[in-house]
């Protein structure tokens, strides 16, 4: 047996905490890595480029960003699902099958999500009502970032891959090291050739293609039956529609929820630069939270698909367990630690200097009062997410997502936000959709388990 197959059947058995902690932690700081690509893009610019008009200008594209990327990323999750379910099936030929399937899908899928992104860009801009002094910046930021957004889909499948074998190191040294090739290029292009929001697009995307082309050289260099050859890459009938089944539910799931944040944002724009700037900054915050909770997500659908495959269904409800119970405790205290300090944190995106830093400080701690301090709520919704898409489940946990959290925070932006006008009132939809929205997911992952295990 070889030490990658060894790795990915310990998720069946063997002490289950120290399991899942082995699997989150590094696909934890995997993902705080891949965020700090946008924080470090609004720090650079705030503190040594255009002040808050930029950090307004990239921050604001966040919600955009993921709206077009999701479109294109849920099949990642289809690959992920895929792959940890043959693993544990001991499927061999099949995990082969859907590897090399998984890269050629991830290859069409990166150029068509770069040229969408790259096309309708300023457009979208535009309907989300950003400021005249922004929409410029905004936009030129956008076309230069989605000019990497091959290289971000290639990466992101490798990584789905790796990680369904139970290898999650791999992707934290790779996001590290072009997560110091991104912090470097970005001082040289704003300090140096004072390029401004156009030099932190640039290092993004440059860092973007280095991850693409370590994890691709990754999977060429296993020595394990299922290695990657590169002349075997194409797109098989089975596993392309496994994939697609999981992941379009997914991927829609994820465009929705960032179509309701795209709402809010331009719910947002109107209150200006100031506030986009503040509001931006406590966002870029929230994103650190919500990427350790969710890789308790990544690990609760990955065990669950495996041990789905192996039918260890007592094991499935030990995994939920207990993820829950490591979201519950982290996401309290990074929650409590971001509110004690909020000022310090906030002061780390925007020159002292800046004439609306105490305007973009007073949104970030709205922000950050009505919205940051409940972010584990987010975490309890994505435990809730990955248990029923482990257990195969597909456009059941997309209907649930669209009408707890995304049909919701839209009828809130127009009926109580509409009468009551302040940022009180938008920001305050996050927290309660969040809640409501993991007590349908539980009202359906429950009974689904109870069945398997008494059948």
């Amino acid at each position: 047996m070889s030490t990658q197959e060894a790795s990915a059947l310990e998720m069946s058995s063997g002490p289950l905490t120290r399991r899942l902690l082995r699997f989150a932690l590094p696909v934890m700081f995997t993902g705080i890595l891949q965020l700090l690509y946008n924080a470090a893009d609004i720090v650079v610019v705030g503190q040594f480029g255009g002040g808050h008009a930029s950090v307004a200008a990239v921050g604001s594209t966040g919600a955009l960003v993921n709206l077009l990327v999701n479109l294109f990323m849920g099949v990642s999750v289809g690959a992920n699902f895929l792959a940890a379910k043959l693993a544990g099936a001991k499927d061999t030929a099949g995990l082969r099958r859907c590897i090399h399937c998984a890269v050629g899908a991830s290859v069409i899928i990166g150029v068509l999500a770069g040229i969408v992104g790259f096309f309708t860009s300023t457009p979208l801009l535009r309907l989300m009502d950003s400021p005249e002094d922004v929409l410029p910046l905004s936009s030129l930021y956008l076309k230069i970032y989605f000019l990497g957004m091959p290289a971000l889909v290639v990466y992101n499948f490798g990584a789905a891959i790796l990680r369904a074998l139970g290898d999650t190191k791999r992707p934290l040294v790779y996001m590290a090291i072009s997560g110091m090739v991104n912090v470097v290029l970005n001082l040289f292009f704003v300090c140096v050739c004072k390029l401004d929001v156009a030099g932190v697009a640039i290092a993004t995307s440059v860092s973007q293609f280095l991850s693409a082309f370590l994890v691709l050289r990754c999977l060429t260099k296993r020595q394990e039956e299922f290695r990657l050859v590169l002349r075997e890459i194409r797109l098989h009938k089975e596993p392309l529609v496994e994939m697609l089944r999981t992941g379009i539910p997914a991927g829609l799931q994820g465009v929705l929820f960032s179509l309701s944040n795209v709402i809010v944002q331009s719910a947002i724009n109107p209150f200006g630069s100031a506030a986009m700037a503040g509001n931006s900054a406590a966002s870029s915050l929230e994103g650190f939270i919500y990427t350790a909770l969710n890789a308790f997500y990544q690990a609760t659908l990955t065990f669950i698909s495996h041990n789905l495959g192996a039918k260890n269904y007592h094991r499935i409800l030990q995994v939920f367990w207990q993820c829950l119970a490591m979201v519950a405790i982290l996401g309290i205290s990074l929650c409590g630690l971001l509110y004690l300090f909020h000022d310090f944190f906030l002061g780390l995106y925007i020159s002292p200097e800046d004439g609306e830093l105490a305007q973009v400080l007073e949104t970030g701690r709205l922000r950050i009062g009505c919205i940051s301090i409940f972010q584990f709520l987010g975490g309890f919704m994505e435990i809730g997410c990955g248990g029923q898409r482990g257990l195969g489940r597909t456009w059941l946990p997309t209907l649930v997502t669209f009408f707890g959290s995304c049909a919701l925070r839209i009828i809130w932006v127009h009926t109580v936000f509409a009468s009551v006008g302040t940022l009180e009132s938008l920001y305050i939809s996050y927290p309660i959709s969040w809640a409501l929205t993991f007590l349908v997911h539980c009202a359906c992952f429950f009974p689904t388990i109870y069945h398997k295990m008494r059948a």
